[in-house]
């Protein structure tokens, strides 16, 4: 053991271990200062003491150890004479020598303390580099990282080497740490972990290189390309990468995106032709195998002709077609049908088909009530009739889908809705989308307490408008006034959570309702069509269909808010709804209250619990607040969907008859089978 100069070490170690124990941490400061104050060289007595401890305590806790450096580093301030600077160079170079061993050995938290204290940065880098290869050979890769940092040897060594192991071990963060200030660095990361997307990549061979590197379940499902390519995308934003530099994770997200305009249109009909005819044309503009994936789908979901189109408009190579696409071709080039119809039909009425005034809630205003403004003369329109004292306002905004896109979105189109009367504010018009009077107009109504705004999510709206108006995050502005409608259905729902006659949701058929159209179903009765929520909001002139769907969404509102403020008990609100508070606000509030048993008694119960014997009619009662007859296995019969078939499974285990829907199943199927069953 080496001895600190001037120190009986293992009485001071004895001693320290009782101060440390008893948590005397005044009287052990005390005990430290004078200690070090005896060392005849403090500098070299640390080093002695701490690689004393570690041979007797090897693999302990080392609190107590940083404890120490800490309280030396206070000390060291009184005494300027215990640093370095005063030591002949030999003796200097045999100090930072053996401190730098200490790091190999010792606990991380050594390394901060010790760097600063024997000035290791100052060391010449050959030895510095050996020390990271070495405890990357010890399979300490995070130590070797975070070291590599702290001395700023990034461009001394080797990106992959270091970074690799830590990503596929879950530690992406620390990759993220180590090219933060080297935009070279940052710009090999991310075409890194976009390779790892390639649709051919060999991840096993890949792990082959790292045979020290041994993954769980969790970090192996971690590096698979459909995380990796949201971290790649994540990646670009954040450090500004060009996208082009990751040509896998941009090809992967725009083809889930097309896929999911497959689903939206041809699957779930909830997006009209026109609406997804514009999208594709933009998210496959100049990619020929996007082009050839469109075919592919258009055969599988829609028809050969319209796939033979598609086909010939992007003058595709027969070798790379589907099946019978260019016979397609050839037939309809014969009969002169071949050119896609892009004609749009009559003009659309402001009213809209009877079918739709049955089935969706109906916008009470005629189109002269309804003002798009594009010059700065109708923007102080809007404002006089908007910006009143105790003016009700419903506020929504539109931006265009980012298929596939690296970019925040962008407000194209802001709502304004006030009894009898909206405002649609272009910011696709360069009059007005930056000028000071359109943005100064927005602050302040947002601001104005004695103007209630209702919106519904108004978190993404407000992010949205910060990305198009970068002033606003400048000067952030006061929020006031504000009623998101959001935090009042999540009351809604909670207060009726498993109480008997609550107001029903019938199951139509298409995807069930969610959101705002979900509470506007609740409340007035009927559903928002949303058929063009993700149309192109850049578009101009916009079709009559939008502008009537862009007003019903901030109109809307303000029926949903009269009703429920007419008689808020009726729907088992409080008086004043906007004393409702946030899902994640209502959540911290119930976090603080006292709880009325401790963790300790809540343990002793589950155990209890957990010892006592349970049937198998045990396990399938129902809450106390059910009260309804209990039935056995197998007279209870259950659909499980596609997501569900974990669920199934076990159920059946159970003796309960379950009908499990096939992963090509649409998730409604449940409900058509269902209601089958009940017929039978």
């Amino acid at each position: 053991m080496c001895a600190a100069p001037g120190v009986d070490l293992p009485a001071l170690q004895e001693h320290l271990c009782g101060l440390w124990s008893r948590k005397e941490q005044e009287e052990l400061r005390q005990f430290l200062a004078s200690s070090f104050s005896q060392m005849q060289e403090p500098l070299a007595g640390l080093l002695g003491f701490l690689q004393g401890w570690l041979t007797v305590q090897k693999g302990k806790s080392s609190t107590l150890h940083q404890f120490i450096l800490t309280e030396f580093m206070r000390w060291r301030t009184s005494n300027p004479q215990a640093s370095l600077n005063g030591l002949r160079e030999e003796e200097r170079l045999r100090l930072q020598k053996k401190a730098l061993g200490l790091l190999t050995d010792s606990h991380p938290g050594y390394m901060d303390p010790l760097l600063e204290i024997y000035q290791l940065s100052s060391l010449k880098r050959p030895l510095l580099l050996e020390h990271v290869d070495f405890l990357h050979d010890c399979c300490c890769f995070k130590e070797a990282l975070m070291f590599g940092v702290k001395v700023e040897l990034q461009k001394d060594l080797d990106m992959e080497k270091m970074c690799v192991p830590l990503i596929l071990l879950d530690k992406l963060s620390l990759a993220e740490l180590y090219v933060r200030e080297h935009p070279d660095l940052q710009q090999r990361l991310v075409s890194l972990l976009d390779s790892w997307c390639e649709p051919n990549f060999n991840m096993q061979a890949l792990l082959s290189q790292y045979p020290d590197v041994v993954l769980s379940k969790h970090q192996t499902d971690q590096i698979q390309p459909k995380l990796l390519s949201k971290h790649v995308f994540r990646l670009m934003e954040k450090f500004c990468i060009d996208p082009g530099l990751c040509s896998n994770s941009v090809y992967k997200r725009k083809l889930d995106s097309l896929r999911f305009l497959m689903y939206k249109t041809f699957g779930e009909k909830s997006m009209s032709e026109e609406n997804w005819r514009d999208h594709v044309q933009a998210l496959i503009e100049g990619n020929t195998e996007l082009q050839v994936q469109l075919v592919q789908l258009l055969v599988k979901h829609c028809s050969l002709q319209t796939a033979a189109q598609w086909a010939a408009h992007y003058n595709l190579p027969r070798n790379r077609l589907p099946l019978g696409v260019w016979d397609k071709i050839q037939s309809l080039s014969r009969k002169k049908q071949l050119e896609m119809c892009f004609v749009s039909g009559p003009p659309e009425s402001w009213t809209p088909l009877q079918s739709d005034q049955q089935k969706y809630y109906q916008l009470p205003l005629p189109r002269e009530n309804v003002l798009f403004v594009e010059s700065l003369d109708e923007v102080k329109q809007c404002r006089e009739a908007v910006l009143k004292p105790g003016c009700v306002v419903g506020i929504d905004m539109e931006w265009r889908a980012g298929f596939g896109t690296v970019s925040s979105q962008r407000v194209a189109l802001i709502q304004l809705a006030v009894q009898e009367r909206a405002f649609l504010l272009d910011l696709c018009a360069h009059a007005i989308s930056h000028h000071s009077t359109t943005v100064n107009f927005i602050r302040a109504l947002l601001s104005d307490k004695n103007i209630l705004k209702l919106g519904y999510g108004m978190s993404g709206d407000l992010r949205s408008l910060v990305s198009t108006w970068p002033e606003l995050r400048e000067e952030p502005m006061k929020m006031e006034g504000v009623l998101d409608l959001l935090h009042v259905h999540q009351e809604l729902q909670r207060c009726w959570l498993g109480k008997k006659g609550c107001r029903s949701v019938e199951v139509s058929e298409g995807p069930a309702e969610k959101g705002l159209s979900l509470l506007v179903q609740q409340v007035l009765g009927k559903p928002l069509n949303k058929t063009e929520q993700l149309s192109n909001w850049e578009r101009r002139p916009l079709r009559t269909s939008q502008l009537r769907y862009a007003v019903t969404d901030a109109y809307c509102l303000l029926d949903v808010y009269l009703i429920l403020s007419r008689d808020p008990k009726a729907f088992g609100l409080p008086e004043d709804l906007r004393s409702i508070p946030s899902a994640q606000l209502a959540k911290s509030r119930e976090e603080k209250k006292p709880k009325e048993k401790n963790k300790q008694s809540k343990r002793r119960e589950a155990r209890q619990k957990a010892n006592e014997p349970h049937s198998m009619d045990d396990c399938l009662k129902m809450t106390s607040e059910y009260e309804g007859p209990t039935i056995t296995p197998p007279e209870l019969r259950v659909v499980c969907d596609n997501m569900l078939q974990g669920l199934g499974r076990f159920l059946r285990c159970l003796g309960v008859d379950v009908k499990m829907l096939e992963n090509t199943d649409d998730h409604k199927v449940a409900a058509e089978v269902k209601q089958s069953v009940t017929r039978c």
